[in-house]
């Protein structure tokens, strides 16, 4: 008669798969492994098989677990009894304490006296079988033959935790191991292929349909490479979406998902070049829109972070282009953390140190329009400040360099409608520098020019908050030289447009604090 059949035994009908008999000092590692086998699902192709243990079972529960020990009795209670008698098997947790426990001893003894042709399982957790195998466990049975039990050993340096719990769904299966093995990987696998589905389509969707396939036994390297092609995305193309919505909470939710892929990496220092570059560019993102939100704290400490990094990198490879990039952006941000807090004097180094890189890399690639870009921000940026501060003329001049420079990305690339929205805001930087030198009517006529691009872009793409943003700031800077110029209706009417433009983009993204100091300034009365 087979072992697992519904058929009564010494002590009343079968009811439990085991009785899982162990000392109360190793609970917590009963508790487990109780919950991990009750809940553990026989893999399908193996349930209704046929083995010397019956037909094999969906799961492997009931199994009987001892929750109390009661150190005044002088034997086992009836409830331990009863379920010894009802158990087809029993499970032994072995261990140092395991062995000096009467009572695991006497429940072994009692098993093997109860049912001599059933299974023995010895779960070796602790320690060796010299000193964790229970005395009982290793006795000579009724005919004096000491039968070693089927033994599985959870240390890590012999079978390990997935092994031994396999080798216990064997023993009490009848299924043969390396068939438990391999139906059970080929379960995880199909696991591991649903779950990593499940990661593509939940990242396509907050990725803005972003394509993102990731194999079941991709190489390491290569899932790298993967991964950091959704974190460029994010960096580009996403970034760039979403800052036309002008949402500064999306942008944060996109840059702290990008950062946390590396504060996953167990080791920074370990990553490539490449990737503490992207990270960089995180900090950046990230400091950026702190700072749009008024948090200045916050954004400095990215930006100090982010130039740490990027100086280290160049001063590995100084005449690296990508990394000549990516510091001279470490040096606008913490320039600009200085510049928008009125600290000119140390900004302008730091402005200068973004144009000398920005030189650097339109000479090692001059065909590259990017760095000719980077190149008319920075002169743009030393304008700033010359014009903040009614500079000498050496240094408003950079207000036309800049201009010239930005004309000339234009030719390289004239399709491109950024570019023509940064041509708009040079006109309105050597405006800026014109006025301070007395020439309002030529500072009109440039600021006149900004305004004819800026709607040109704002026709195309109405609904973009950084061409309005820039339609609200040219009508600003019109208003005040239409005044200085004697035109004080059309000058406040200029100004009442703008101030109803910037309500609405408050209005679109309530956290930019930018926005709200603008809208002070546009409240503010003309001067007379």
């Amino acid at each position: 008669m087979k072992a697992n059949e519904e058929t009564p035994g010494p002590g009343g009908e079968r009811r439990f798969r085991a009785f899982l008999s162990y000392s109360h000092a190793d609970e917590h590692f009963a508790r487990k492994l109780h919950q991990w086998l009750e809940s553990y699902r026989i893999p399908p192709r193996l349930v209704g098989s046929a083995t010397p243990m019956g037909h094999v079972p969906p799961r492997l529960s009931p199994i009987f677990r001892d929750r109390a020990e009661l150190p005044a009795a002088s034997s086992l209670d009836e409830e331990v009894r009863q379920a010894l008698s009802q158990s087809d098997a029993l499970l032994v947790l072995c261990s140092p304490a395991a062995r000096a426990s009467r009572w695991v001893d006497a429940e072994i003894a009692l098993f093997r006296s109860l049912h001599p042709d059933r299974p023995i399982i010895a779960a070796l957790v602790l320690g060796d079988p010299a000193v964790s195998f229970p005395s009982a466990l290793l006795e000579p049975d009724a005919e004096g033959v000491v039968r070693e039990p089927i033994a599985a050993d959870f240390r890590p340096d012999h079978d390990g935790t997935r092994l031994a719990r396999l080798k216990i769904v064997a023993g009490l299966t009848g299924v043969a191991l390396d068939q438990i093995i391999q139906r059970d990987a080929q379960r995880q696998l199909r696991r591991v292929i649903a779950i990593t589905l499940l990661t593509v389509l939940l990242t396509l969707s907050m990725a803005l349909m972003l394509i993102f396939a990731l194999r079941a036994r991709m190489e390491a390297e290569h899932q790298r490479q993967q991964a950091e092609g959704l974190i460029e995305f994010m960096l580009t193309d996403l970034r760039q979406r979403l800052e036309g919505v002008g949402r500064l909470d999306v942008l944060q939710s996109v840059n702290k998902r990008a950062l946390d892929y590396y504060a996953d990496q167990s080791d920074l220092k370990t990553l490539p070049a490449d990737s503490l570059e992207r990270r960089a560019r995180i900090l950046h993102a990230m400091g950026e829109d702190d700072h749009k939100r008024g948090d200045v704290a916050g954004a400095l400490a990215k930006f100090s972070e982010a130039h740490r990094v990027t100086g280290a990198l160049l001063a590995a490879s100084p005449q690296d282009p990508p990394r000549l990039f990516a510091h001279a952006q470490s040096e606008f941000w913490l320039g600009y953390v200085d510049f928008i807090d009125y600290r000119y004097e140390k900004a302008l180094p730091r402005f200068i140190a973004y144009r000398g890189l920005a030189e650097q890399l339109v000479r090692l690639v001059p065909g590259d329009q990017s760095y000719w870009r980077e190149l008319a921000y920075a002169q743009g940026n030393i304008c700033t400040i010359a014009v903040t501060r009614r500079g000498p003329e050496k240094q408003l001049a950079e207000c036309s360099d800049a201009l010239a420079t930005m004309e000339r990305v234009g030719k390289m690339v004239p399709g491109d409608l950024s570019v023509k929205a940064d041509i708009a805001n040079r006109h309105a930087w050597m405006a800026d520098a014109l006025r301070v030198q007395g020439r309002n009517v030529d500072a009109l006529h440039e600021r006149a020019q900004q305004a004819a691009i800026v709607q040109r872009l704002l026709k195309d793409d109405p609904k973009n908050v950084s061409y309005l943003q820039d339609w609200m700031l040219a009508r600003y800077s019109m208003s005040q030289l239409l005044n200085s110029l004697g035109e004080r209706h059309r000058a406040e009417k200029m100004r009442e447009d703008a101030r109803r433009d910037v309500e609405r983009l408050i209005e679109s993204d309530p956290e930019n604090n930018d926005w709200r100091l603008w809208k002070a300034k546009l409240t503010k009365p003309l001067d007379k």
